[in-house]
């Protein structure tokens, strides 16, 4: 996926995900930390994922955990592609080819725009 992940199947990925996130994300085996993935399979295409990302904490959702997930449980899960992948923020469907080309699709909306102030805009260009 090009960042790491630690995909790891558990009956109460909400509850795993606080609880074992943090000391997985920074266990010794992990020295530049990793994102971790609490799921469950809820069918043969459906899973449950709770994440929790590297130097962020919980978040709602991941396209890249997501993807590992899905990548994980149809080649070692014996879960059939495409994936449904369940996130607290919403739904993602993710397609495994036998070649493990991995294809994402789910739902994008804008939640915040912002504005640079002039100051900080002048600052950057001077970078």
């Amino acid at each position: 996926m090009g960042n790491p992940h630690a995909v790891i199947e558990h009956p109460e990925p909400g509850e795993a995900v606080r609880s074992l996130g943090p000391p997985i994300e920074v266990a010794p085996r992990f020295p530049d930390r990793v994102n971790v993935e609490f799921v469950r399979a809820e069918g043969p295409s459906d899973l449950t994922m709770r994440v929790w990302e590297r130097g962020v904490g919980e978040t709602l959702a991941c396209g890249t955990g997501a993807c590992a997930a899905a990548v994980a449980a149809v080649r070692l899960g014996g879960l059939r592609s495409p994936v449904t992948v369940h996130l607290a923020g919403g739904d993602l469907l993710i397609a495994v080819d036998d070649d493990l080309e991995v294809t994402m699709t789910g739902p994008a909306e804008q939640l915040y725009e912002g504005r640079l102030s002039p100051a900080l805009a002048r600052a950057l260009e001077e970078l």
